[in-house]
């Protein structure tokens, strides 16, 4: 008995000595070294460990003595030991369980003799120690109670140690980011140091980092990584915003990955994360060194990309500046687009094309295509246009390539459309900046070659307003306008007339509303007609546009070609209810002073063709028989009074009344006389016919049976038809 209560005097006195020397070291290591230390040599134990418990597992801190490979064992899930091994000491009499991989691995290992301490601190289990002999030792019941108390003074002392440790850590991590880390240094070499020094402190394989990427929701790669990068650089997110769907070690120790997050602000702008330590799993000691870096760091690094997303904004403008530059110099020196068109394409790699308003390709620059391509994007192009207008839903057309379509303004108007193969392309701001840029760009230049076109087409109009005189002054003088628009005045022509006349029914329209309307349509049959009769010369006179066409493009078959381009017109001015065009064609061109003469010719033939074919809406001066040889005559007066003697009474008892007499002679003339054919084209009875044919007898006081008088009111009708009712109306 003397010598039990010796023995447990002198335990209690050098746990109390042991637990008090415990406090005086700094770090966690050096603690546990002494106690393991201590226990061997005061109690000649063949071994003794300490197990941590780090998260979900049992690992060996600290082994001193004998029975070394036992730690390769470790580590053990703490589910599959005994729960009182972190809570009460234990000896080997009462701590045999089949269940528990801690006893079991004992007594696999033939240890007759060992007992357990807890190290347990404010309920926080710290682990346990363990210490063996390899020959029976009589255990003292009492040990228990002080080895309990000695337990608790151990993980108090384990915890200072700790928590010096930490501290110790933190100062050597400041002093490491003091000497290694700087607000002016790129993000490349931010995110070296750091994942450098997290790979080496937490020993792992691989360590790299993660940015946020708001615009497109994902996590990127940021180069370099600590280690060989596997991983995918790209982590986008779904609907699921929850970091540790996409990192399942997210602050989580006791496995192969651990990741921590880069929060500034309360905003996560990123994630560390490591991969594959080099002795066992991710502890909570690899966890506060990564929330210590990321902690320290993430403001770092978000200074370190909004300093560098500045410097590459900054870079982007005077790129922008030195862009804009070269395309007003494109505009000033060049009159084309090509130049424009080869510097947007040289800027974002890719290819460009421009199109005019109706989709018609001017200028392009294809990168790493074919010419044959080119269609393929104007009918991608046209897709997008349409199916952004209309409000109807759309199939989409199935591409490989993707476009957008950037629309030219000038003045209020359409002028064209810019191109861009944007297939796996980023659109960011700067991209829009300068889009808008070129748009501006190739709007001056499209208003440039307006101006230019304006002033060719007043120097045209001027020159052919002096072709068609009867007397040409200067030939020289029209000859050098020609070459200027490399347009040969000596080849076979012919001249034509193209009229707006206003509906009947639309005389009581707004004036102003009618000239805008009939302005818009000008400009439309201008661009038409340029567009698909690029041969014929176009030029304004008198209120109407007067079309020069060589011969040769006739094929030999005039009334094909016109009617041909009459039908077209038609067709172009088709949405217009308000007017309706006319079209007159004169004779060859010879000479240069044929051109008045077929102007002439194109003008008598206009004035038949609205006075006597307003159906058909268009002729051929070769092609009026007699009209041609009344068109010789010579006195428009002689011509004037033989229409007043013959047509005159008709034409004032006509003005204003319901019955026209007037028309029922002209086509009771033109069927011979025959009662049933008048009056079914005129649609009237046969008495009605008879009654304005005895009403046109009394007025002309002739004979409509006399065949010499029907032919002189035929004659009288051609010349009205030729050269209209103006003395007429004179008098």
């Amino acid at each position: 008995m003397t010598k039990k209560v010796e023995l447990v005097k002198r335990l209690e006195n050098h746990l109390r000595r042991t637990s008090r020397q415990l406090i005086s070291f700094d770090t966690e290591e050096e603690s546990l070294q002494f106690l393991t230390d201590s226990f061997r040599s005061e109690f000649s134990s063949d071994f003794v460990g300490i197990i941590i418990k780090d998260g979900d597992h049992f690992i060996p801190k600290v082994w001193s003595g004998a029975l070394t490979s036992i730690t390769e064992a470790f580590p053990l899930q703490v589910n599959q030991c005994m729960p009182s091994l972190l809570t009460r000491s234990m000896m080997f009499e009462t701590s045999i369980d089949s269940h528990c991989d801690f006893t079991k691995l004992i007594v696999n290992m033939a240890v007759p003799t060992w007992f357990t301490v807890p190290l347990i601190n404010d309920s926080h289990h710290y682990g346990f120690c363990v210490i063996g002999y390899f020959q029976k030792v009589k255990l003292i019941e009492e040990m228990g109670r002080i080895f309990d108390e000695f337990g608790k003074d151990v993980a108090v002392a384990l915890a200072l140690s700790k928590q010096k440790e930490i501290q110790k850590n933190k100062m050597m991590g400041m002093q490491w980011i003091n000497q290694n880390l700087s607000l002016d240094a790129s993000i490349e070499k931010t995110v070296e140091k750091l994942v450098e020094r997290a790979g080496k402190e937490t020993e792992a394989v691989f360590a790299c980092i993660y940015l946020y990427d708001e615009r497109a929701n994902c996590f990127r790669y940021q180069q370099p990584s600590y280690g060989e990068m596997v991983r995918a650089e790209t982590i986008t997110l779904d609907k699921n915003n929850q970091l540790k769907h996409y990192f399942p070690y997210l602050e989580t120790p006791g496995g192969q990955q651990l990741t921590v997050p880069l929060n500034v602000n309360l905003k996560t702008i990123g994630v560390v994360h490591v991969e594959s330590k080099n002795a066992g799993t991710f502890t909570s000691d690899d966890l506060e060194t990564l929330e210590f870096l990321s902690s320290h760091v993430a403001v770092m690094l978000e200074n370190a990309r909004l300093y560098q997303n500045e410097k590459n904004h900054k870079q982007k403008l005077h790129y922008l500046l030195d862009y804009q530059q070269t395309l007003i110099k494109e505009t000033i020196d060049g009159n084309g687009f090509d130049g424009i068109t080869q510097t947007l394409s040289n800027l974002f790699s890719t290819s460009v094309i421009l199109l005019d308003r109706f989709f018609r390709p001017i200028s392009s620059k294809l990168v790493q295509l074919k010419t044959d391509d080119l269609q393929r994007y104007v009918e991608l192009a046209a897709y997008e246009v349409f199916h952004k207008q209309s409000r109807r839903s759309w199939f989409p057309m199935e591409d490989d390539i993707e476009v957008e379509v950037f629309s030219i303004n000038g003045g209020g108007d359409l002028l064209g459309y810019i191109v861009l193969d944007v297939t796996n392309y980023e659109i960011d701001d700067y991209f829009r900046l300068s889009i808008n840029l070129a748009r501006n760009i190739y709007s001056i230049q499209f208003i440039k070659q307006r101006l230019v076109l304006d002033a060719k087409e007043q120097v045209k109009d001027s020159f052919l307003t002096k072709l068609f005189v009867e007397k040409i002054e200067n030939d020289e003088n029209i000859i050098q306008y020609a070459n200027l628009f490399n347009w040969d005045p000596f080849q076979s022509h012919r001249v034509a007339i193209l009229s707006l006349n206003l509906m009947d029914d639309n005389v009581k329209l707004n004036i102003l509303d009618l000239e805008a309307q009939k302005s818009m349509i000008w400009d439309q049959l201008k661009s038409k007609i340029s567009v698909q009769n690029p041969e014929i010369l176009l030029t304004n006179k008198d209120g109407e546009l007067v079309l020069i066409a060589p011969i040769n493009v006739e094929s030999g078959k005039p009334r094909l070609y016109w009617s041909k381009l009459y039908d077209n017109i038609k067709k172009w001015t088709s949405d217009s209810k308000d007017f309706k065009p006319f079209l007159a064609v004169g004779g060859k061109t010879v000479r240069l002073t044929d051109y008045y003469v077929s102007y002439s010719e194109a003008l008598k033939a206009l004035s038949v063709v609205t006075n006597r074919f307003q159906d058909i809406g268009f002729a051929l001066f070769d092609e009026l028989g007699s009209y041609t040889v009344l068109h010789q005559l010579n006195d428009s007066h002689i011509s004037d009074l033989f229409i007043q003697n013959h047509l005159s009474p008709l034409l004032q008892y006509s003005e204003g009344k319901s019955m026209d007499l007037l028309q029922t002679l002209r086509v009771y003339l033109e069927h011979n006389g025959n009662i049933k054919e008048t009056a079914e084209d005129l649609f009237i009875h046969r008495s009605s016919l008879l009654y304005r044919l005895e009403k046109i007898t009394n007025l002309l006081n002739v004979d409509l049976n006399d065949s010499e008088q029907r032919f002189n009111l035929m004659m009288a009708y051609k010349l009205y038809d030729l050269y209209g009712d103006n003395s007429t109306a004179k008098q």
